[in-house]
């Protein structure tokens, strides 16, 4: 799970503050508050990580991309290349591992990753690593603080040096300048040559694509329905940006036999819980997918509430087909998965907007092999009614007022702001916005007097009569 994230000279935000993270977080703001720009720079870090060429520091587009951020001038805040982008990122580990160049074994289970990110040219916009540094914890005792800085350049040529609190032991005869970073978080080869007791630090590497491997992004506009779907029985690691794999994500599952269980409950099929999910909320009572003859195409078919029979997908509410990638996400995830989801509510009623926070409840709490499921859900969403039913649900205790998080961007026209909601353990907002959601009780009594003021005009104009 990730717990803290920080984002300096990044877009609009001068700097986020510490983002102190839950099982459920959720990102209100007004439009153009920034918002989007976070879940942006975890895209980024995850394209970067899963791109292939070792030397580029940050993937900002091209045909890897799966958000296209433009040139290096537009991501650094007011365009401003002097600054240096900096972040921070610590997450927990799905299991313990060791550190090796100890006398003493001693093991991890955390970690905590600071970059800082800056532009060498400003006519190229080169990018290049000044410097990172990886901090390991066990169960939030501090063991090792080991990364790499930038010391010099001679010839075109970056030269860095590892930083630690460890002395590491120099292999004989190595005497060459370490090179750069692989990517934005990477130890060189060269780092793991000039050490004796320097393999572990491939471990860190490897961990922190480990997590990038299970950080998983929808975007807000899904892919629209379709009558069929191919699927040639390939396993997608999630339903995609746009929600594109949603039907092979279905039938994947499926195929794997795929199970979870609801508190108080036995074990599922995917396919049941997927189908009570939308059925909760209000959007359907069935749904079946059928293969079409000897093809590898598929259609899907559902029954409406009220309905006596089944139809195509693309012949129901748009909203069904916006939310379907959003639920089969939540579920389909693996264990120890974080979750970035734009605006899950677009073109759902607001009765659905409620229930869609009792589903997103209930995709954390389920178990799965035996054990519940850690999964991480990170919202950016305008939906009161969601809010609404998250704060219902922590004073009932349903659900920990520490399990879920709230923040509030706004833009005050020079740089973006993020302001934690304080909830507390009855589901109240202690500083709540003003604003935001508009003020209903007030549109409510001014229609009431309204409508007062004009029955008592109309009563004494039709007695002037």
């Amino acid at each position: 799970m990730l717990r803290n994230l920080r984002i300096k000279n990044f877009k609009g935000w001068k700097d986020t503050g510490m983002i102190e993270l839950a099982p459920v977080t959720v990102l209100f703001g007004s439009n153009s508050s920034g918002k989007s720009s976070i879940g942006q720079f975890l895209v980024m870090l995850k394209q970067t990580v899963r791109q292939s060429d070792r030397k580029t520091v940050l993937l900002l587009n091209g045909p890897q991309a799966s958000v296209d951020l433009g040139s290096v001038a537009d991501v650094f805040y007011d365009h401003n290349l002097d600054e240096k982008m900096s972040f921070e990122l610590k997450w927990d580990m799905d299991c313990k591992s060791q550190i090796e160049n100890t006398d003493e074994k001693q093991y991890y289970n955390q970690i905590d990753f600071k970059a800082d990110i800056m532009v060498s040219d400003a006519e190229t916009q080169y990018l290049e690593v000044d410097k990172f540094n990886y901090s390991l914890f066990d169960d939030e005792t501090s063991k090792l603080s080991v990364g790499m800085k930038k010391e010099s350049e001679e010839g075109g040529n970056r030269n860095y040096i590892l930083e630690s609190n460890k002395q590491f032991k120099r292999t004989k005869g190595r005497g060459w300048k370490l090179t750069e970073p692989v990517k934005f978080y990477g130890f060189s080869d060269a780092a793991l040559a000039y050490y004796k007791d320097s393999d572990f630090l491939q471990d860190l590497n490897l961990h922190q694509e480990d997590f990038f491997s299970k950080f998983y992004y929808l975007g807000p506009m899904r892919t629209k329905s379709k009558r069929t779907y191919s699927w040639s029985g390939v396993n997608p690691e999630s339903v995609g940006d746009s929600g594109e794999n949603t039907i092979a994500a279905i039938l994947s599952a499926k195929k794997q036999e795929k199970r979870l269980k609801f508190q108080n409950t036995n074990y599922k099929p995917f396919e049941v819980v997927i189908s009570e999910s939308l059925k909760q909320m209000g959007l359907i009572d069935e749904y079946k997918i059928e293969k079409i003859g000897e093809r590898q195409e598929y259609e899907v078919k559902v029954k409406i509430k009220g309905a006596d029979r089944f139809v195509g997908l693309p012949d129901v509410g748009f909203g069904v087909s916006q939310v379907l990638p959003v639920i089969v996400q939540l579920f389909y995830a693996p264990d120890n998965s974080v979750i970035f989801i734009e605006q899950p509510e677009i073109h759902l009623h607001p009765n659905a907007q409620a229930l869609l926070a009792d589903v997103i409840l209930d995709a954390i709490n389920m178990n799965e092999n035996g054990k519940k499921r850690r999964i991480q859900v990170i919202i950016e969403t305008h939906s009161e009614h969601l809010l609404r039913r998250l704060q219902r649900r922590i004073a009932e205790e349903k659900v920990s007022d520490k399990d879920v998080k709230a923040y509030f961007a706004e833009n005050n026209r020079k740089c973006s702001k993020l302001n934690r909601l304080e909830v507390d353990k009855y589901g109240n907002i202690l500083n709540w916005p003003d604003g935001f959601f508009g003020d209903m009780e007030k549109d409510m009594y001014e229609q009431a007097m309204i409508a007062i003021n004009r029955r008592m005009n109309e009563r004494t104009e039709r007695t002037d009569e």
